[in-house]
């Protein structure tokens, strides 16, 4: 079965970058995935998003700072974080799906099957 594994997170300074890691095995060759972020009370929040196809999308806080893209001959999924702000402090999730329709930022937690178990991202 599909296996995700953050890693990257950590605490930095507002401005500041960090980049985030979600290594996959036995990934579908056609596929969506997406990184979102979760704060305590709240539902996940999608953050960015891409197909198997390397089609991108961002949710309207990330355009211009974040970057999503994958390493296909690593099975490794990125998001680039630059320019970090407070409010994107949480648990950053990868998340993948064999359903690629509608692979949008736009996409909601519950249509994802597979996730990884977060790592913290902290900004101050």
């Amino acid at each position: 079965h599909v296996q995700l594994v953050e890693s990257g997170g950590g605490s930095v300074q507002a401005g500041g970058s960090l980049r985030l890691s979600c290594a996959t095995s036995n990934m579908y060759s056609r596929y969506c995935m997406g990184w979102f972020r979760q704060v305590p009370g709240k539902e996940r929040e999608g953050v960015a998003t891409i197909d198997s196809d390397g089609v991108t999308s961002y949710a309207d806080s990330a355009k211009g700072r974040f970057t999503v893209s994958q390493d296909n001959a690593a099975n490794i999924l990125y998001l680039e974080m630059n320019n970090l702000k407070p409010e994107d402090t949480g648990t950053y999730f990868c998340a993948a799906d064999r359903e690629t329709l509608r692979c949008t930022s736009a996409r909601g937690e519950h249509d994802y099957f597979y996730w990884g178990q977060g790592t913290q991202v902290t900004v101050s």
